[in-house]
């Protein structure tokens, strides 16, 4: 039973599930009220939306950034676990912000508080550098990245089981798939804070938790640079493109309602499951290079593919070939 407890597996699947849930109901929300401003305009709605969700994404970035530095020292005193309930606390006091909106009469841009709060609590960077920490203390040197991969596969999973039922919700009413929300992000904050154990697995007598590199103590420092130049760029598409993605399918000529939208949230989900696949089956085969390259040409293709899509089909062809 203990060796159950120091799994950070359940926290990543029911955290995901909640905010799969709430994703859906703020875009909605979003989405719906930016298009009562724009008097059914739909090309000016999701201009509004995008610009909301910029600047929301901004905010949250940078609260983040402020707020890392004093709640890592806090971290260190109280261990990695420390990470997972700040991140979840400041995201739950988020998700409330959208319960006022939703029930009492204030502008849109009173959501940008909850985007605030959930920066400064650490937002997604601290979460997941929570879930490595734990992730890697839980588990042999050996076996670590086999570890992470597993993680991702398990946010993978919750992400598709996450979006398949957020639409079905939502269509049940925007309240129902918000409280959902909420619920289920308190029982992760629940599970992690009374039953979530950060132990360590035992090293060996004078193991190190990390190994020195090949060539001695000295890093790489232009090839390290360059990756995080990489992943940097990477990811700013990435994000960037979803959101957009994410309202461009609302309007025409897709105009996919809550349950098609959730359709396409669990195909971007199932990205990690293939992901996973991947590097299980191709690593031995292609290495780390190839494997990369192809992630970024099949990332691309994809997105350039689903821009042009005007039949749903097209739209998850687009996918198909992003995870691939």
């Amino acid at each position: 039973m203990g060796a159950i407890l120091t799994l950070v597996e359940p926290v990543v699947v029911i955290n995901k599930l909640g905010t799969s849930f709430f994703d859906m109901a703020l875009t909605q929300t979003v989405y719906n009220q930016s298009l009562r401003a724009a008097l059914g305009d739909s090309d000016q709605a999701q201009a509004l939306s995008s610009r909301f969700l910029l600047i929301q994404s901004v905010l949250s970035s940078v609260a983040a950034m402020l707020s890392i530095i004093p709640l890592s020292r806090m971290a260190d005193r109280h261990g990695p676990k420390f990470f997972l309930v700040a991140s979840q606390m400041g995201s739950v006091l988020g998700m409330f912000m959208l319960v006022i909106f939703m029930y009492c009469e204030v502008p849109l841009e009173f959501l940008y508080l909850g985007s605030l709060l959930h920066g400064l609590s650490g937002g997604g960077p601290m979460f997941w550098a929570g879930v490595a920490a734990l992730a890697s203390l839980s588990s042999e040197q050996g076996k670590r990245t086999l570890k992470l991969n597993i993680v991702d596969f398990c946010f993978g999973v919750a992400g598709v089981v996450g979006g398949l039922l957020s639409g079905y919700l939502y269509q049940m009413g925007p309240s129902i798939l918000l409280l959902t929300a909420i619920l289920v992000s308190v029982v992760a904050l629940l599970y992690t804070v009374f039953a979530l154990s950060d132990s360590r697995c035992s090293l060996s007598e004078g193991e190190p938790l990390l190994n020195e590199s090949e060539s001695g103590n000295t890093m790489d420092r232009v090839s390290i640079g360059m990756l995080m130049a990489a992943m940097v760029l990477f990811m700013l598409g990435m994000v960037g493109s979803e959101n957009v993605l994410q309202l461009f399918v609302l309007k025409p000529p897709l105009s996919w309602d809550s349950v098609w939208a959730g359709y396409g949230r669990a195909a971007t989900s199932a990205m990690y499951l293939s992901s996973f696949l991947g590097v299980l089956i191709l690593f031995n085969v292609l290495g780390d290079t190839a494997l990369t390259l192809l992630g970024i040409v099949s990332n691309c293709t994809g997105m350039a593919i689903m821009a042009f899509a005007i039949e749903s089909w097209v739209y998850f062809l687009g996918k198909l070939v992003l995870k691939g």
